[in-house]
C-alpha cells in the first residue's frame, strides 16, 4: 500500500503560481511512477503530468505544457507540481497518484493509489 497526502493548494489570481506537494508513505516510493490528475466540477478526472520512478522522464497534458513542472525527491518520498501562469480553467481538485509501474501512466485505469486531493482555485 501507498498512502499519499497532498498539500499546497489554495486561491490564486490568474497569472500566479502555486507549488503542490505530495508526501508518500508505505511501500517503496522510489519504485513507483507518479502522476498528478485533476478534476473540475462537473467534469471527469484528467491527467495533468507524470514522472518515471527515477525522475528521468516527464510527460504533460497539452493544456499545461510549458506552464507546469513535475518533479520528485525520492530521498524525501515527495513529488511536486510547480504550476506557473495559472488560468481560471486550471481550477480543480488536484490528486496525487501512484502506479505500481515504474513508467509514466496517463490513464486512470493504470493508477493504483490515489491521494484525497487538494483544491486549486484560480480567480480571473
Amino acid at each position: 500500500q501507498v498512502q499519499l497526502v497532498e498539500s499546497g493548494g489554495g486561491l490564486v489570481q490568474a497569472g500566479g503560481s502555486l507549488r503542490l506537494s505530495c508526501a508518500a508513505s508505505g511501500r517503496t516510493f522510489s519504485s513507483n511512477a507518479m502522476a498528478w490528475f485533476r478534476q473540475a466540477p462537473g467534469k471527469e478526472r484528467e491527467f495533468v503530468a507524470g514522472i518515471t520512478w527515477s525522475g528521468s522522464s516527464t510527460y504533460y497534458a497539452d493544456s499545461v505544457k510549458g506552464r507546469f513542472a513535475i518533479s520528485r525527491d525520492n530521498a524525501k518520498n515527495t513529488v511536486y507540481l510547480q504550476m506557473n501562469s495559472l488560468k481560471p480553467e486550471d481550477t480543480a481538485v488536484y490528486h496525487c497518484a501512484a502506479a505500481l509501474s515504474r513508467y509514466i501512466v496517463t490513464a486512470i485505469r493504470g493508477i493504483d493509489f490515489w491521494g484525497q486531493g487538494t483544491q486549486v482555485t484560480v480567480s480571473s
